[in-house]
């Protein structure tokens, strides 16, 4: 029985040192937080969810090293802002970047809750903010290239995703450490049925009520409506949405194509008249499903050295 026992240690042991993932927490102390009783909770029918997360963090997917290039992307799953669909739009997504070759990180991020955090609206951006900071850090313990690292957003996710790439330089409201001061710019980004506005017309009224709550103000209202915050230094943008959409109207995605249009961004958009909401990959999904592919054309030939945030003129 001793012996069986052993075996089955070592071999997990073994699993485990192969494990194609590492989990890491992104703060030594978490900003913006309250002390409570509550716990994560995780759902796992029919896709893994996390809600009530407290610790955020990163979960880290390498390519083989022989594969690996010096691209990365962060990925935030959608949910809208409630809870997380980790595996449907975060591990399988992770998966797929490695097939092409490209290191992706999940970002485990807390979801606004003013029982969990003394500003619920700020939460999300501050983990952004601090993962995309993290990764750049350690872009060389991953053979990664710190001006390659984009991101990847999916319905709530992509607004967190679009907050990252249109107020990336948001200040700090908490104390610093030396990670704090690295840019927060991402280098592309890559938004799937995305909400993006918070305005009355086309958002998505349960992200925003668990964003800013049920009645917020028209400055909180303008500050999370992305369209309304590109400028020349808004990474290149890759969109795609459903003209059935009836979660999240295709008119964010519209709006934010032209916002990026007029600021001169290399933007592309796709556009399909079926899908509706919440397809990942959209796998047996007729050609919706080609949407990675037509992505990854796109990363291949973006031009990323040409990316950086440019300087005002003095």
């Amino acid at each position: 029985m001793k012996k069986h026992l052993l075996f089955f240690l070592v071999l997990f042991a073994v699993y485990n040192s192969f494990s194609q993932s590492e989990i890491v927490e992104i703060w030594d102390v978490v900003p913006n937080s309250k002390t409570t009783e509550e716990q994560e909770v995780i759902t796992l029918d029919p896709i893994k969810k996390i809600s009530l997360v407290k610790t955020p963090t990163l979960e880290i997917y390498l390519p083989s090293k022989k594969n690996r290039r010096d691209k990365s992307v962060i990925i935030f799953p959608g949910g809208g802002y409630s809870s997380l669909a980790y595996d449907w739009e975060g591990s399988d997504i992770a998966k797929w970047f490695n097939s092409k070759g490209i290191t992706a990180f999940i970002l485990k991020y807390r979801l606004p809750n003013p029982e969990l955090q003394i500003t619920q609206h700020n939460a999300p951006l501050q983990d952004a903010q601090r993962a995309i900071r993290w990764v750049r850090l350690n872009a060389e313990k991953w053979n990664i290239s710190p001006n390659k690292i984009g991101i990847i957003g999916f319905s709530a996710g992509g607004h967190l995703a679009a907050t990252l790439g249109t107020q990336y330089n948001t200040p700090n409201n908490f104390k610093e450490q030396a990670v704090d001061t690295i840019s927060a710019r991402p280098n592309f980004m890559a938004l799937i049925y995305p909400v993006i506005t918070m305005q009355d017309n086309y958002t998505h009224k349960g992200s925003r009520n668990k964003l800013l709550g049920k009645n917020p103000t028209i400055l909180l209202k303008d500050t999370y409506s992305n369209e309304l915050h590109v400028t020349q230094n808004t990474p290149p943008t890759f969109l795609v949405h459903s003209a059935d959409d009836s979660a999240v109207p295709i008119e964010n995605s519209l709006n934010f194509y032209k916002a990026l249009k007029d600021n001169s961004i290399n933007v592309e958009m796709h556009l399909y008249p079926y899908g509706k909401h919440g397809y990942s990959l959209a796998l047996n999904k007729g050609y919706l499903q080609k949407w990675p592919n037509l992505l990854y054309d796109w990363l291949d030939n973006l031009s990323l050295d040409k990316t950086a945030e440019k300087q005002p003129k003095k």
